[in-house]
Formats: structure tokens, sequence, C-alpha cells
């Protein structure tokens, strides 16, 4: 596999859900593509420029080595997604014809938050017969997640990903305590522990195609 596709909700959750396994991708040669679907412009703390998120986005993005063309944000109304699911569906369709990815890597279908249902199930819709498809886990959205796939993180992957998260300044003003290395390094061990190795992340399956 060797063209990857992205999908975050929001800015920051890429980096949350599956940030180590976006720096091994990116260590092994894969042709990434990232897109963010709104900054979350209206949920920054107060006295924060609108464009805060896009600009953490966009300097995460710069560190791990993608060009411009490797990485879009969108603009869309956070918690309102759902009102432009017909143009989001149609980026996707766009996207899957002209960057072709082997794999899709997005929120699970069992994440409670309601813009990252609308990216899940429009991410499914556009890709369920072209692309294999996981989803990647974050437990404070979630009541369910199936450990159905894992990926094996070195030490590298790990710092690479606490990095990453230490751009949002503006999440760590809001106190996210998912944001803290504590929470990163814990999760990391534990679904490290599921598979008998130090580090991983886990994901669930939708979809996957044998190239």
């Amino acid at each position: 596999m060797n063209n990857i596709l992205i999908l975050s909700p929001h800015t920051d959750d890429g980096e949350l859900g599956c940030g180590g396994t976006i720096a091994k991708l990116i260590r092994e040669g894969k042709n990434i593509l990232w897109i963010a679907f709104s900054t979350a412009s209206e949920s920054l703390p107060p006295n924060l420029p609108p464009d805060t998120l896009g600009k953490e986005f966009s300097n995460v993005a710069k560190y791990i080595g993608l060009k411009e063309n490797q990485f879009i944000t969108y603009d869309y109304k956070v918690r309102k997604l759902a009102e432009s699911r017909q143009e989001i569906l149609e980026e996707l369709v766009k996207i899957k014809k002209d960057f072709k990815p082997d794999l899709v890597i997005g929120p699970s279908l069992n994440d409670y938050h309601q813009d990252h249902q609308v990216i899940s199930s429009e991410m499914v819709r556009a890709f369920k017969t072209s692309a294999s498809i996981i989803c990647y886990e974050l437990p404070w959205n979630h009541i369910e997640f199936k450990t159905q796939f894992f990926v094996e993180l070195s030490e590298e992957d790990l710092e690479k990903k606490k990095k990453m998260l230490s751009f949002y300044k503006s999440q760590q003003i809001a106190n996210r305590h998912y944001f803290t290395d504590d929470f990163v390094k814990g999760i990391a061990c534990t679904r490290g522990t599921q598979i008998n190795t130090k580090y991983a992340e886990a994901f669930e399956v939708i979809r996957w195609r044998m190239l």
C-alpha cells in the first residue's frame, strides 16, 4: 500500500488517533494525503485568532515532512458538518479519483461526536469499493471500540506523535488532558501490551482489501 489518505474531522483528530502510525508511514516512504475538514475556530479559547488551529495543523504537517500538496484544510463549521454532508462526500469522491488511495484512515463509526460521525459515514460511502478502510480511536468519544488491527510503534514514532501534539498550544491552554505525554504514552503502552510489544496504536477494520 503506497497511497495513504488520512481524514481528520477537526485539525487535531488525526494526530490524537493515529499520530504514531502517520509518523511510521512517512518513515517507510508512503505517499500521504492528509485532510482536515474543520479548523474549529468557534471552539477556540477566548482571544485566540480564528486561524489558530489551522496554523497549528500546518505546522504539524511541515514538521513531519509533508509538502504543501500533501495536506488540505477545509473550513467547515465545527459541530455542523452534517449541514455540508453532500459537499463533503463529493470532495471525497474527487479525492478518490485524483489520489486513488490504497488505504483510508479515519474516525470510527462508533465515535459519538456529530462531526466525526459525518466523516466516518461519508468515508465509507466514498471508498467502500476501492480501498481498505481502518478507523482510529479517540477514547473520550467512544462507548465501544473494537481493537481489530494494530500498528506497532517504535520509540521514535511515539516521540514524534507527542511532538505533533505539542504544536497545539491552543488545546493545552484549554487543558485537554488527552494532549498530555502521560495519556499518549499510557494508551500506546496499553495497546502495545495487547500485541506483546512496547507501543502500538489500535484500529477498527471496516474493509481490508489485499493488493
